[in-house]
């Protein structure tokens, strides 16, 4: 049996403020004088304080990942003027912070991170490369209502799954909406896609619910938005599903879902055809409790969240599993999870892991390598 991962990690700590201006230039500008010496005689202090990003799997075992950083409000990415860093030191006023409030799934294209959230029924996008910060999806006709899973083709096309209007929306990468695909007919509830590396088949995992047998895979094509095959129904056989919930296709063109009902991940030939599952109901490294969200990386390897776990297990093609990441903890520093969700891979390597309740995506890098080198579980 694997041992856990434990750590000790300082809480994130993020400062809020409001937006409105009170009080004219001339009121706080003595203060920020002070506040310019304070800070100035602090620095040294500053400059002492190191946090050591823990290390995954925990020494003495070989390193294989590294918690790098975690997205949340729009100032993570853009940087604060310096007038605003120090109005806010100086009378804790702040411009206006935008960020997350719930989100769901991740999506990575070059360094830009895609964030659903349902709340504010909306594309949160954290661009690393150019540190800007953009939210679109809240207008007509491009206009989201409750948007859960999301996607991006080869070609730099978003697709995201509406499970309250029940259709995918694609839209470009700024953000311009191109067009709508599946309706009311086709669909029942829509919560993730997921694209082949050849283009040419969009993947719609169709959860279903208590009083149908809607628990399915819908395959359109992702151009023309032609359904082009069901795949699955309501059941706990193989290629049956009990709320399927998210999928990802691997560089092979294999469909992996994840079967939640079923606590397992269930693999799909590219034609539709059953393949394989792994997984089962449990409390112990490999099996699963709440699996929901799935990623896949270069190498084929397979990154399955646990909302149960508070954690992310990574196996490899064929199920056997590698390493596990994270933990259940209530102040949400870094792997510290309540409610996570959505995950993804770049084509870097780095693991992009959404938590819902403490409203973060925490990013991890790899070291020396990838997942394709990560030791086999073990409780040494």
């Amino acid at each position: 049996m694997m041992r856990r991962l434990l750590f000790r990690a300082r809480p994130l700590v993020h400062l809020h403020g409001t937006s409105r201006q009170s009080g004219s230039r001339s009121h706080w500008q003595p203060v920020i004088a002070l506040a310019l010496l304070f800070v100035g005689g602090c620095a040294t202090t500053e400059q002492q304080a190191t946090f050591e990003p823990p290390v995954f799997p925990a020494p003495p075992a070989q390193g294989r990942f590294v918690y790098e950083r975690t997205l949340r409000f729009s100032t993570d990415v853009e940087p604060a003027s310096r007038m605003a860093r120090l109005r806010q030191f100086a009378v804790g006023q702040t411009d206006e912070m935008r960020g997350l409030v719930k989100p769901f799934d991740v999506a990575v294209y070059k360094g830009r991170v895609y964030v659903t959230d349902s709340v504010q029924s909306k594309i949160i996008l954290f661009d690393l490369p150019d540190k800007r910060y953009r939210e679109f999806g809240t207008e007509k006709p491009g206009l989201l209502t409750k948007p859960l899973g999301i996607d991006i083709s080869s070609e730099g096309e978003l697709y995201v799954a509406d499970i309250s209007a029940r259709r995918i929306m694609v839209y470009d990468l700024e953000g311009k909406f191109l067009r709508a695909i599946g309706s009311k007919d086709l669909l029942q509830r829509p919560a993730d896609v997921a694209l082949n590396p050849a283009g040419d088949r969009l993947y719609v995992v169709d959860v279903g619910g208590v009083d149908n047998k809607h628990h399915q895979v819908q395959v359109f094509d992702p151009h023309s938005g032609r359904l082009l095959q069901t795949i699955g129904h309501r059941g706990t056989g193989p290629g049956e599903f009990n709320l399927p919930l998210q999928a990802t296709v691997s560089s092979d063109g294999m469909l992996f879902v994840v079967d939640k009902g079923n606590f397992r991940v269930q693999a799909f030939y590219p034609d539709g055809r059953y393949a394989y599952s792994f997984g089962s109901l449990g409390r112990y490294p490999g099996q699963f409790f709440s699996p929901k969200g799935i990623s896949s990386d270069a190498a084929g390897n397979l990154y399955v969240v646990d909302t149960a776990f508070g954690n992310f297990q990574i196996f490899d093609h064929q199920g056997k599993l590698l390493l596990f990441i994270g933990d259940r903890g209530q102040l949400g520093g870094p792997a510290k999870y309540l409610l996570p969700a959505g995950i993804d891979v770049d084509r870097d390597g780095r693991i992009y892991v959404v938590d819902q309740y403490f409203r973060k995506v925490d990013v991890f890098r790899p070291l020396n390598g990838d997942a394709a080198d990560a030791a086999p579980a073990s409780g040494k």
